[in-house]
């Protein structure tokens, strides 16, 4: 089996991630985004306790959170806001450009190319791969569409190691296996369907029914 994470947008991390805990992980890009907001409104200094009081989580687990990371906060005064979000970006791999290309261009898949925030944190998607013929060889948000079987030769050219699995869940597996194949280190999976990768593939699931699931479960009276 490959190695298996299950971080929404943070699956792009560097090697030295593999040292912190994966729930701590999961939490960095919650403060990033945070930060980030505190910066848009004028702030320069933040705090663990600030942070906890935002996130939900406490100080203490923050703090021990960013000591996996190269960012040192001064005592009784905290983090300068730049400085964490320098460090929180580049060790998540966010001010790298990652790129994937998507197999299944259906309204979820077309929605995902659409999403221009997506390269903020480093994604950039250069293709979409279908079989339709009313979408091959069209651009949907100004990335070009072409028929799956040019995979291969166009990923020559692209080079790119992210694919984005967006096809029905009958198909999942076999475009798995093909987008391997075909060059492609990582997977993001938004089927159902629970793919098996080789040794040495990233798999992210991102099951969005399954989510659904638990929503639904807790919603019970």
């Amino acid at each position: 089996m490959g190695v298996i994470v299950n971080l929404p947008k943070g699956m792009f991390v560097q090697n030295d991630s593999a040292k912190i805990p994966e729930p701590a992980l999961r939490r960095l890009p919650w403060y990033l985004s945070y930060v980030k907001l505190l910066k848009s409104q004028g702030e320069t200094i933040v705090s663990s306790t600030q942070i906890a009081k935002k996130i939900d989580v406490s100080a203490s687990q923050i703090a021990k959170d960013l000591s996996y990371v190269d960012v040192n906060g001064k005592t009784r005064v905290g983090y300068d806001i730049d400085d964490l979000i320098s460090v929180l970006e580049t060790f998540l791999g966010f001010k790298q450009t990652h790129k994937a290309v998507l197999f299944g261009v259906g309204s979820l898949g077309a929605a995902l190319l659409s999403d221009s925030g997506l390269e903020q944190y480093g994604l950039k998607i250069i293709a979409g791969f279908d079989v339709k013929s009313s979408i091959v060889n069209q651009k949907v948000y100004t990335i070009p569409v072409f028929h799956t079987d040019e995979f291969f030769e166009k990923n020559k050219k692209i080079k790119a190691e992210i694919g984005i699995l967006t096809v029905p869940p009958g198909y999942a597996q076999e475009v798995s296996d093909y987008m391997i194949s075909g060059g492609i280190k990582g997977i993001w999976n938004f089927t159902p369907f629970r793919i098996r990768v080789p040794e040495g593939v990233v798999l992210q699931n991102t099951s969005l029914y399954a989510h659904l699931a638990v929503m639904f479960n807790r919603l019970r009276p």
